[in-house]
């Protein structure tokens, strides 16, 4: 038992020394003995390789696993794209309607418009090269001046407009009357219809009487005393209001009749607001008579600044639109007028309408280019000196699909005119809307008339039945046609309507004094 004991217990020691001093023992042994190192490590190196090179092969495995599934997975996928590319081959037609149907609800017609315009300029280019060719160059800007101007050292015309500061004053000292009480409501309104009756009856009178004065410049004074009238009325009533705010004991006005100071944002001067009587001041009522509007206000919206810029531009187009439109009525209108003469006067039919068509062409593009000129060019230019800041003259007429749309927003100062003064005033009272519209028409008739018929010292009611005309055009075309059918309709009405009044006057001018000479 004690020789195995101890036999057993040395052996023990001995495995725990090898164990534990294995690194101690092998690197004594390579001192030693130099081969037997090399071996351990050729062992070493090979089972380190065995072990790389099992795990490659389970990277491999692993990856060849993966690419596997994923061919199998793709291999659906692939096999349905085919599918789908033989049906693609095979089914070229779907269920679709032509671009030009209005099912399809297309709507960029952008290139067919530009053919349009394409077209317009070369044919207009045909019939100027033809204009030339027939007739030469007609255009004489020193002939414009005899439009306005019989006599050099006579300038009646001129001297009209320059007598209207009468009536404007005389409107002013009844305000500050009826301001301050001494004369009472009914006098007041007494003395205003007075002063305006006698703002239409004497212009008329005066080109009706003084022989100097010729066609042009007696539809410019006629033309400014209109728009004094409409202004001067609108005077009145917004003065009225106030004293009625006045008489009702209001602090404070409302933003029609008064509106508080506002800092401008680029530190611009302010304009300080002004309240009833304070208004009445010549200053105030002198700004109101050039201000491109027809409605009186307390305070009007004021621009901070004035472009100069901006104001370059709008008097070019003015100067160069201008230029234009004189170019354009004597080198297209006028001959073309003096040619249908001879078919009015022996009443063919069918020449009578050829003539007007032709006419309608040229006529429409000079009040295209007189729109632009006069609503955007001249006004924005005057409101731009006056730092006016209502710019909105005209909207999107163009784009109407009804008459009373299309006079609703090309003249946006007369409309608003019209609402304020006119129209609201009838529907407050009672009157039926038709009825009202009816009677605006019916103004507007009235002043057409007056424009054309007293300048040109005849009186034909053309413009006065192309006005009322309106009416029942604008019932038929709401009623019947929508959409195209009803801009195209309004677009034909400008074109072949109102416009062939305007000739049929300035025909019978021509056929009236130059009639026997041609």
């Amino acid at each position: 038992m004690s020789d195995t004991a101890e036999t057993r217990g040395p052996v023990t020691r001995r495995r725990r020394t090898t164990i534990t001093s294995v690194k101690q023992a092998n690197g004594s042994k390579r001192q030693e003995v130099g081969e037997k190192p090399l071996q351990c490590s050729v062992k070493e190196k090979s089972a380190d390789k065995v072990q790389k090179h099992a795990s490659n092969n389970a990277k491999v495995e692993r990856e060849t696993g993966k690419s596997a599934h994923q061919q199998l997975t793709n291999s659906p996928k692939k096999q349905k794209s085919a599918v789908e590319d033989i049906n693609d081959r095979l089914r070229c037609h779907n269920l679709q309607e032509s671009l030009l149907s209005s099912a399809s609800g297309y709507s960029n017609y952008r290139g067919i418009l530009n053919w349009c315009v394409v077209m317009l300029v070369l044919s207009n280019a045909r019939l100027f090269l033809e204009n030339i060719i027939k007739y030469g160059i007609l255009v004489d800007p020193i002939q414009v001046v005899s439009l306005f101007l019989k006599d050099p050292y006579s300038w009646p015309a001129a001297c009209l407009i320059i007598v209207s500061n009468v009536f404007i004053l005389a409107a002013l000292h009844i305000e500050r009357r009826l301001a301050v009480v001494t004369i009472s409501e009914t006098t007041g309104l007494i003395l205003h219809m007075f002063n305006l009756t006698s703002l239409l009856i004497f212009p008329s009178a005066s080109v009706l009487t003084v022989t100097s004065i010729t066609p042009v410049g007696g539809v410019l004074s006629l033309g400014i005393y209109t728009v004094l009238f409409l202004k001067l009325y609108s005077y009145m009533e917004s003065n009225k209001w106030c004293r009625e705010i006045r008489q009702a004991k209001a602090k404070k006005m409302t933003r029609s009749y008064s509106c508080p100071i506002v800092a401008q944002s680029n530190g611009s001067a302010v304009h300080a607001s002004v309240s009833y009587p304070g208004n009445l001041t010549h200053r105030d009522m002198y700004y109101f008579v050039f201000a491109p509007t027809l409605c009186y206000q307390l305070n009007f919206p004021r621009s901070p600044r004035i472009r100069k810029r901006f104001l370059i531009r709008r008097l070019f187009e003015m100067l160069f639109l201008m230029q234009l439109l004189v170019g354009l009525i004597q080198q297209w209108m006028v001959p073309t007028i003096q040619n249908s003469m001879k078919p009015f006067q022996e009443m063919d039919f069918s020449r009578m309408v050829e003539r007007l068509l032709k006419l309608a062409v040229p006529n429409h593009l000079i009040w295209l280019i007189f729109f632009y000129w006069f609503f955007h060019s001249s006004l924005n230019f005057v409101a731009e000196l006056l730092q006016f800041g209502d710019r909105e003259f005209y909207r999107d007429w163009w784009n109407s699909e009804t008459v009373t749309y299309f006079w609703a927003n090309w003249n946006i100062p007369v409309h608003k005119w019209c609402l304020r003064h006119f129209y609201k005033p009838m529907l407050r009272k009672g009157v039926n809307k038709f009825l009202a519209q009816t009677a605006v028409f019916l103004v507007s008739a009235f002043f057409h008339e007056y424009l054309v018929s007293i300048p040109l010292k005849m009186f034909r009611l053309w413009a006065f039945m192309g006005m009322m005309a309106q009416v029942p055009l604008a019932w038929f075309v709401s009623r019947f046609l929508n959409g195209n059918y009803g801009n195209a309709a309004v677009w034909i009405s400008l074109i072949i309507g109102q416009p062939i009044a305007v000739l049929m006057y300035v025909h019978d001018y021509y056929v009236i004094h130059y009639g026997s000479t041609t």
